[in-house]
């Protein structure tokens, strides 16, 4: 299923600006500022808790021995792949990308940048 996208709002943001909430097969982006959905996207198989990882410029999703590779700004899916033979359950998720402190640190640092640029300009 395709996520539901504020075309918008998307434009205006970047993954630094976001938090990803998941549950019930569901994940949602929400403003990190406003608490305000960006976008939505519900898992088209599989059931139950999500799993979320944010690599760099993807966010992995797992539910139920599905995984997704979600863009993270617009929640579009990139690809996925049902892992055949893994068996079902929570899962977990880890990359040499994946939430690392420096990554993050620029992330934040680019979006500030960003921010008093607008602010500025």
């Amino acid at each position: 299923m395709s996520a539901d996208i504020d075309l918008a709002a998307v434009n205006a943001r970047d993954a630094g600006s976001l938090i990803f909430v998941g549950f019930n097969s569901r994940i949602a982006a929400l403003d990190r500022d406003t608490g305000e959905v960006v976008w939505k996207w519900r898992s088209p198989k599989g059931s139950g808790l999500p799993v979320v990882l944010l690599d760099g410029d993807r966010l992995v999703v797992s539910v139920m021995g599905y995984t997704y590779c979600l863009d993270p700004t617009s929640g579009a899916e990139l690809w996925n792949n049902p892992l055949p033979g893994m068996g079902l359950g929570i899962p977990n998720l880890a990359s040499a990308r994946g939430n690392t402190t420096p990554q993050l640190y620029a992330v934040l640092a680019e979006h500030e940048r960003q921010q008093q640029e607008s602010s500025t300009g």
